[in-house]
């Protein structure tokens, strides 16, 4: 599994994207709209969403906004990230 938390200004986008990972959207703060599958899902501080994986899937930010996402197995990609920050 690999962890991020995200801070996401207020009208912040993610378009829609998706992936082999499976993954849990937590809203930590804030008011964001998840939309999955072009099906919109309004959600607030405290609230969880799971991903199946390669489903379709976006964010965007009412509020600003803190997201903790959950991905199984881990993201190359930012595992890749990761390890790029730390030689820096």
């Amino acid at each position: 599994m690999y962890q991020m938390i995200a801070k996401l200004d207020a009208g912040s986008r993610m378009p829609e994207h998706k992936h082999p990972q499976e993954q849990i959207v937590h809203i930590l703060e804030g008011h964001a709209r998840l939309i999955v599958s072009g099906v919109p899902h309004e959600m607030r501080g405290g609230e969880s969403f799971y991903l199946a994986s390669n489903v379709p899937h976006g964010i965007e930010t009412i509020e600003d906004s803190m997201v903790l996402d959950t991905f199984s197995p881990p993201r190359d990609d930012y595992l890749a990230l990761d390890e790029k920050a730390r030689a820096t």
